[in-house]
């Protein structure tokens, strides 16, 4: 039974509409779709032109004189389906209406014979010609015919085309859609103030959901869905906004001023000079660090730029007043490499430092955790067991976290909480340069430095791209390299054999020690690796033992080893822009100029792309942007690792516009009401609370 018409609001089940019944609830519900509001939400993935229908004799007698018909539409009938193989396969079937018939043509498509079957009815739309007397559409599009559509000709229109199941059509989803919207529009309520609105010419929030499922043309589906997008960053921005706010006012950490004497100090247990950029960056932080507001400042630098210098001075600036301070790193080898660049730095000083990570005895965690607390460590140097909750410090004033990209907003609140009643300063850091469309929404809560110049003598590495076939003059080359006393890296895809064909660790190693490599000292280096063998396998390579290190992408962060100067990565468009980018700093680390190969048989157009962008520039700000446009923001770090829902409309690729309007307005509504207590906004409040609280923390004070 079907409620009246009367009865169907938002929060209506979908078994209110005419033609749900409870097996085609069960298939709404597999895409999340529950309640009418669900169901309106549920937004095109993209749209089609229906064109006008023709019958085949008005095509045939449409067609110029040398038979092209155009873009056409065809309805009737399938009566035979033909699947031809060769060299160039295809499927050929014939739709018959009252008129004529219509030759379709697949090619390199034999998936649609399995659709197609004599009897069935449904629509072609696509190219067509006219061969010797009959058309023929090559690749059309084929949908077979919804119930509701009857023999009444399709007018050109703008179609929606929903995500759907092999249960439930896009077509039928539209036509739910349709039965819902008179009921569901006028009870749609705006959370976003009229005015807010108009200033940017956006429409009212229910107009806008019919331009995106009804849209009048391709013009208007874009307004409506403008407006969807705008939402959508104003509420992330207002959380960033508010979490901002909320640090600056109402949290407090702990003054830690710095004096000519402390920065003497510092500098001068460094053996080299700081760049001008890094200088500047430890300038920005200093500032940061004297104020009561706690510090939350992400420093983004290329891979090699000195980061690290920079994070280390943070961390003696808190020590110098008696506090302590923690580096988090996002793999053990990192935090590894990390502890011994402190311990070469610090040999001779008063610092107490430890390192804690996952691989501890529980006898050597609970030393470690004694120390913590009771003060006994100055800076602590770890992974993510620095955020367990066992672990407490005494005065954590300081948290550095290393590689951004592998730590959440979660990881950071974790972090904050560690604080003696105070909070600690941040200070994130990441050799992934982030586009400014995603700092200003992953990383909107953090202010941002960047360190753009290297360090001097490093030399720039050279990258050129091979084809497979071209492999043994890659490694013979790199023979004479290593015969003049250089290291070389190569990167595998994969640890162990597989039936795809790619080459892991060890069969790889072996090849090369049989061939091109026969003789020399070969190193395996992989994840599976217990901490202790990843440790000696590293120590040789960096030794100069081995002078080949055959390694899946573990390798890819920090570990640095100045005389390997060749970089080979083996399938290399199996990765991803900034992981190449990566790997690639892995060399050029030192004064000897540098190399990396990319040894790749791209299949895909962004698989050549990628490989394309690593030969043109070594600017890894560039890299950035250029990935963010292939791979678009969802992936580009994992909404997971942020920790924040993804976004469902906005295009951070094209909505740079919008995402910069969400965000001054963000900030106004914030500076006026630094909780949105005024009960206009009451709705968008909880709106926000409900989709943000938890990932940003905020507290709610409404």
């Amino acid at each position: 039974m079907h409620a009246g018409d009367d009865a169907i609001t938002l929060h209506s089940g979908v078994t209110a509409l005419p033609g749900v019944a409870e097996r085609v609830a069960a298939s709404l519900r597999s895409l999340g779709i529950r309640t009418v509001a669900d169901l309106v939400r549920h937004l095109p993935i993209r749209y089609e032109q229906d064109l006008g229908e023709q019958t085949a004799e008005q095509a045939r007698a449409s067609a110029r004189e040398d038979g092209v018909v155009g873009e056409m539409s065809a309805r009737g009938m399938i009566t035979a389906v033909r699947h031809i193989p060769g060299r160039r396969p295809r499927v050929e079937a014939t739709l018959e209406d009252e008129s004529g018939s219509v030759r379709l043509v697949w090619f390199n498509a034999p998936w649609i014979a399995r659709r197609l079957r004599p009897g069935l009815r449904g629509v072609a739309q696509g190219k067509a010609k006219s061969r010797a007397g009959y058309v023929e559409m090559s690749n059309p599009r084929w949908r077979d015919e919804a119930p509701s559509e009857g023999d009444t000709p399709i007018a050109g229109r703008l179609r929606p085309v929903y995500a759907a199941t092999e249960e439930l059509s896009s077509l039928r989803i539209e036509s739910f859609l349709k039965a819902a919207l008179p009921h569901a529009l006028p009870l749609i309520d705006d959370p976003v103030r009229a005015v807010i609105v108009a200033r940017h010419g956006l429409p009212p929030l229910a107009d806008a959901y019919r331009m995106v499922h009804l849209p009048a043309d391709a013009a208007e589906a874009e307004r409506g869905r403008a407006r969807l997008a705008f939402d959508e960053l104003l509420l992330l921005q207002l959380g960033l906004a508010m979490r901002r706010w909320q640090a600056r006012h109402q949290e407090r950490a702990v003054s830690l001023p710095r004096t000519e004497a402390i920065h003497q100090a510092i500098v001068d247990r460094f053996p080299f000079e700081f760049t001008p950029d890094q200088m500047a960056v430890c300038d920005e932080i200093a500032h940061d660090l004297a104020a009561t507001a706690p510090m939350n400042r992400l420093v983004q630098g290329d891979v090699g730029s000195g980061k690290t210098a920079v994070a280390l001075y943070a961390a003696l600036l808190a020590i110098a007043h008696g506090h302590q301070a923690a580096i988090v790193a996002p793999t053990e080898l990192l935090a590894e490499q990390h502890f011994r660049n402190v311990v070469a730095l610090l040999r001779e000083s008063r610092v107490r430092f430890r390192l804690v990570t996952g691989s501890l005895s529980a006898r050597e965690r609970a030393e470690a955790n004694a120390a913590l607390a009771g003060g006994q460590v100055d800076l602590a140097i770890g992974t993510h067991a620095l955020l367990g909750e066992g672990v407490q410090f005494r005065s954590l004033a300081l948290a550095v976290i290393d590689e951004q990209h592998r730590f959440g907003v979660e990881q950071r609140a974790a972090l904050r909480a560690k604080g003696d009643g105070h909070m600690p300063h941040m200070l994130v850091m990441t050799a992934t340069p982030i586009p400014r469309t995603l700092s200003l929404t992953l990383f909107g809560d953090l202010d941002v430095s960047s360190i753009r110049a290297l360090p001097p003598g490093r030399q720039p590495i050279a990258t050129r791209v091979m084809p497979r076939s071209r492999s043994a003059e890659v490694y013979a080359y790199a023979r004479t390299r290593i015969d003049r006393g250089e290291q070389v890296y190569v990167v595998v895809p994969a640890v162990e054999e597989s039936d795809q064909g790619l080459a892991d660790v060890a069969s790889h190693a072996a090849a090369l020690e049989a061939g091109p490599f026969a003789g020399l000292t070969i190193g395996q280096m992989h994840g599976r690796l217990a901490p202790a063998e990843r440790d000696a396998v590293m120590s040789a390579f960096k030794d100069g033992r081995t002078q080949v290190l055959v390694s899946t992408v573990v390798i890819e962060v920090g570990v640095d080893v100045p005389n390997a100067t060749v970089m080979i990565v083996e399938h290399a468009e199996r990765f991803g822009l900034a992981q190449l980018h990566q790997l690639r700093g892995r060399v050029g680390r030192g004064s000897k100029a540098s190399l990396c190969v990319l040894i790749g048989d791209p299949t895909a157009d962004d698989g050549e792309r990628r490989l394309k962008a690593m030969a043109s520039t070594t600017d890894g700000f560039a890299i950035a942007e250029e990935d963010l446009k292939l791979r678009g923001p969802g992936e580009f770090f994992g909404t997971r690792q942020s920790g924040l829902p993804p976004l469902r409309v906005a295009d951070l690729t094209r909505d740079t516009a919008l995402l910069l309007a969400a965000r001054d307005e963000a900030q106004r509504a914030i500076d006026a009401s630094p909780s949105l207590s005024d009960p206009v906004d009451e709705r968008l409040r909880r709106k926000l609370m409900s989709t943000y609280g938890d990932a940003l923390g905020l507290a709610d004070v409404g």
